[in-house]
């Protein structure tokens, strides 16, 4: 299909210069984008219909598709497309159509440069599909010579990418749910799932990385790893060896627990909570999928959910979760939950395929 694409507007980016603090509950600007004319009423949709609308559309689509987005104020979902004869198919399924000028084949190479570029320890970069570009943030740890590098990569990015500053550290949160301990470190329990009838639990990947054995709040052993990855992906899958209760629940820490019922993919804007042994329970939306992050060590982790739910040191692990969909993991992120930050997760979803497991 022919595109007929908006001007491209390149924005001039002043190298070291870049600095933009966001704080949670910014609204971004849409630069280089339009609502197609003439918009249907979209259909009204939860978080989880939209993303499976999204995934549907995008299959359909193609390389016209350029994004989405759960709208939580109209209830929409948003598809970020490329031309007129996009837009009228997003309409008909009963989405938003709205005119961007990056594709995501693109964004994707924007990524690609990154990775090979500036692949700087306290770095992170995430499709942002609100703002129709990939969101570099360099957290305190980066140095002024390497700001001024990964400045002069963005740069040479042009209109597909921007910078911005961090006043945290990217770290693992290793020191959810309910705390599990082992070898002098604390991490959370995320779920408990169930593989070939037995059952398990799944926990953050470098968790698993650093301890082999697990015991519950009272020192008692209950379970040995059995599957682990990290870095590159953050799970680990934990084996049951003693004889407790493991319903398909969430703590709450107000006397009462979520059941867990499924897993499902996370929507940008979908609101979700997690639960974590350290800041107990804390809601929030997700702002970017497929994020890319440096802990610094060679610890690169891909894939991950990004969000403004905040989260510290011993929540690792821990729930994310939607109703009653399980969405994530909590692998690490930015600041506390005094100041806020950025915290990443990972998908579920994918952990659940890779060791063969399912809620139960």
């Amino acid at each position: 299909m022919k595109h007929r694409r908006i001007a491209r507007r390149r924005a001039v980016v002043a190298g070291a210069g870049v600095v933009a603090l966001v704080a949670a509950g910014v609204t971004f600007q849409t630069a280089n984008a339009s609502e197609s004319p003439k918009t249907p009423q979209p259909r009204l949709l939860t978080a989880l219909a939209a993303g499976k609308l999204a995934s549907t559309l995008g299959a359909r689509l193609g390389g016209d598709a350029a994004g989405t987005y759960y709208d939580a104020r109209s209830k929409s979902l948003v598809v970020n497309v490329l031309d007129e004869t996009a837009a009228r198919t997003v309409e008909a399924a009963g989405a938003r159509a709205r005119l961007v000028e990056n594709s995501l084949a693109e964004l994707t190479g924007a990524r690609a440069t990154l990775k090979k570029d500036a692949a700087i320890p306290g770095t992170a970069w995430v499709t942002d599909p609100r703002t129709n570009k990939v969101v570099v943030t360099a957290d305190r740890t980066v140095s002024d010579v390497e700001w001024a590098r990964l400045g002069k990569v963005v740069q040479g990015l042009g209109a597909t990418a921007r910078l911005q500053r961090t006043k945290g550290e990217f770290k693992p949160f290793i020191a959810g749910g309910d705390a599990i301990t082992g070898g002098g470190g604390r991490c959370s329990l995320g779920f408990n799932v169930v593989k070939g009838g037995e059952p398990y639990f799944l926990t953050a990947g470098h968790c698993t990385e650093a301890v082999s054995t697990w015991s519950d709040a009272s020192g008692t052993r209950i379970g040995a790893n059995e599957t682990s990855s990290f870095p590159g992906d953050d799970y680990g899958l934990v084996k049951y060896t003693a004889d407790v209760d493991h319903p398909s629940e969430v703590n709450l820490y107000d006397g009462s627990t979520q059941a867990i019922t499924g897993a499902a993919e996370a929507t940008v804007g979908m609101r979700v909570t997690r639960s974590g042994s350290t800041t107990q329970v804390h809601s929030g939306t997700v702002t970017g999928l497929d994020a890319t992050v440096n802990y610094g060590n060679g610890e690169i982790v891909t894939g991950l959910i990004q969000t403004d739910v905040c989260a510290e040191p011993g929540d690792s692990g821990g729930s994310l979760f939607s109703g009653a969909d399980a969405i994530g993991l909590t692998s690490g992120g930015s600041g506390d939950c005094t100041s806020g930050g950025e915290t990443f997760f990972q998908p579920v979803t994918e952990a659940l395929s890779a060791t063969g497991a399912r809620i139960g």
